[in-house]
């Protein structure tokens, strides 16, 4: 058993190594889609795919809420780097025998900016703002006692002053359940397949004359400029991860995710959880390991669970903190709901 985890460890290591040219960064539309959320998932530094086990699951891998027995809700708010927030909200309903139904959504936004053109460059008095949305609704089943398999499908938007672009996509997710080293589990997910996204708007419209050398030419003929369209941040992940401890008190979990973008370069993920008896969390991990350019990774955060008196309802709280290098780090504060 400890070569087979071998064997799937030396394959996540060499798959984020392999060699790759160009970065191809700043190629995609909707990349704050590539924004992790979730408190828990962070602190142990996005190395969530195999441990998808809350309503944060919709995002990471959407098999994570097949298992899930109770109702449960999350709200995640995140102060983004240059002065955007994110903000995440997701439900998972329980179906019994039909699966598990999940929705989710998720808001990039910024505060109002002043238009300034080369005449005016203390501004026009006009103001504009840009943000992005995804809405999604996932489904999640079991198929076996080991297996599980969860689909997403989403519309996605981006918007900047009067341009508004467009996308519809969907997000894939396996999980299997060994019994291997204190119970192993692999997961895998691909996120984002979907359609190209074109920005397009009342911005694009301009007027050009029929003949401009020409005395009364209509110099009044519209035409809309037409904008390139580009594809979305299309994202393969594929992660292991088990209980080094597992006790009645207490848990050890590690875990390790290699991560193939089409914007990027590979890297890895890697992340540990320990808990105490299932009220305390802390949490570690570093998050873009091997990123060639890639700015700060280390992570750490911490969770509490609280559960209701005379109830099986569980208020659970988690705070992470990410370091981002230069651009300084962020701050993420998740409060979940099970009921």
């Amino acid at each position: 058993m400890k070569i087979r985890f071998l064997i799937v460890l030396i394959l996540i290591v060499n798959f984020s190594m392999l060699p790759q040219n160009i970065s191809k960064v700043g190629t995609t539309a909707a990349t704050f889609l590539e924004i992790g959320v979730g408190a828990s998932a962070t602190g142990m530094g996005g190395a969530f795919v195999t441990q998808s086990n809350d309503a944060t699951s919709l995002y990471w891998n959407p098999a994570g809420i097949a298992d899930m027995m109770q109702n449960q809700v999350v709200f995640n708010h995140t102060n983004w780097i240059a002065s955007t927030n994110l903000d995440y909200a997701a439900l998972v309903l329980p179906l019994g025998v039909l699966g598990n139904l999940g929705l989710s959504y998720t808001s990039l936004s910024m505060p109002d900016m002043a238009v300034r053109t080369v005449a005016m460059p203390e501004g026009t008095g006009e103001f504009f703002s840009a943000g992005d949305l995804a809405i999604g609704i996932s489904y999640g089943r079991t198929i076996t006692d080991r297996f599980s398999i969860g689909f997403t499908a989403k519309y996605i938007q981006e918007n900047i002053w009067h341009e508004t672009g467009t996308a519809f996509a969907v997000d894939m997710g396996t999980l299997f359940r060994t019994d291997l080293l204190g119970g192993m589990v692999i997961g895998a997910s691909i996120s984002n397949f979907g359609t190209p996204m074109q920005l397009s708007g009342i911005d694009t419209r301009t007027f050009e004359s029929v003949a401009p050398n020409q005395l009364g030419t209509n110099n009044q003929i519209p035409y809309d400029i037409e904008l390139g369209s580009w594809s979305l941040p299309l994202l393969f992940r594929i992660g292991v991860s088990t209980n080094a401890i597992n006790t009645e008190n207490y848990k050890w979990t590690i875990a390790i995710d290699a991560l193939h973008p089409n914007d990027n370069y590979e890297s890895m993920n890697i992340g540990t959880e320990f808990s105490y008896q299932g009220f305390l969390f802390l949490r570690a991990g570093y998050q873009s390991l091997f990123l060639i350019d890639g700015e700060g990774g280390l992570s750490f955060g911490i969770g509490l669970n609280s559960k209701e008196l005379f109830s099986n309802d569980v208020v659970r709280f988690d705070y992470a903190y990410r370091d981002f290098g230069r651009l300084s780090g962020v701050h993420y504060f998740s409060v979940g709901i099970s009921f």
